[in-house]
């Protein structure tokens, strides 16, 4: 039997005024797989990404997650859905635990199984000695931290995260890496980045995207094949535009 796709994406186009920020982009990526989305600064990740998730409607095509059409029903769709934005929803005056709480009854959480859940989260973010602290005064590392066992709280089956490591310090970013490979054993995570770094240590699969539209669909190993190495992949995948 086949792995069912639980992130799909099929022909999707945004344009503000006469600027197209993605072009046709389209691929599919099946239950348990983790995908880094490379590319350059302004190549269109953080737009697909929001196309996915049904924060920005598209232009021309369609998204799915888990099936079903982010368009159609976008509530659905989120209730299968952890999203990590660039800058998570954070609440500086809040703590941790607090912000969970809340997180967790605007999903419908209560009781026992919020209490659960927000255990499991704090557990697998390692947020146990910060819970209580305001998030104002918690280092950067720690704080997506806390955006990240935001996304989890509901268990959802499907993770899209945008430049997770972004403005990290070598120890946080392989903190987040971790927890990027944890999560990947039970759910199917896109991972978007332009740190080539970041690509071989989380991720079986690479999308790569220049100038808003899919140039490279493979293995990490397959791209470094291509040039040499994954830096001299990625200057010849962005050396001329699309």
């Amino acid at each position: 039997m086949s792995t069912p796709a639980m992130i799909e994406a099929d022909g999707l186009c945004k344009q503000f005024g006469s600027f197209l920020a993605i072009r046709d982009v389209t691929f599919s990526i099946p239950q348990g797989q983790v995908v880094a989305f490379l590319g350059p600064n302004g190549a269109g990740k953080s737009t697909t990404m929001k196309l996915l998730t049904g924060f920005m409607a598209p232009t021309r095509g369609s998204a799915r997650i888990a099936g079903i059409d982010v368009r159609e029903d976008r509530i659905a769709a989120a209730e299968r859905l952890g999203y990590l934005p660039e800058n998570g929803p954070l609440y500086p005056d809040m703590t941790p635990l607090g912000l969970l709480q809340f997180f967790g009854a605007a999903r419908g959480l209560s009781g026992a199984r919020l209490r659960e859940r927000i255990d499991a989260a704090v557990d697998l973010c390692v947020l146990a000695d910060v819970a209580h602290k305001p998030i104002g005064k918690l280092s950067k590392g720690y704080r997506q931290r806390v955006s990240m066992a935001q996304a989890i709280l509901h268990d959802p089956d499907v993770l899209i995260m945008d430049e997770p490591t972004s403005g990290l310090d070598p120890n946080q970013i392989r903190g987040v890496r971790a927890l990027i490979r944890e999560l990947g054993k039970t759910k199917t995570v896109l991972v978007s980045t332009h740190i080539l770094q970041e690509v071989e240590p989380v991720a079986a699969r690479v999308l790569f995207i220049h100038d808003g539209k899919i140039v490279f669909d493979g293995a990490p190993a397959e791209l470094a094949r291509r040039g040499g190495s994954l830096e001299e992949a990625f200057h010849e995948l962005t050396a001329q535009p699309v």
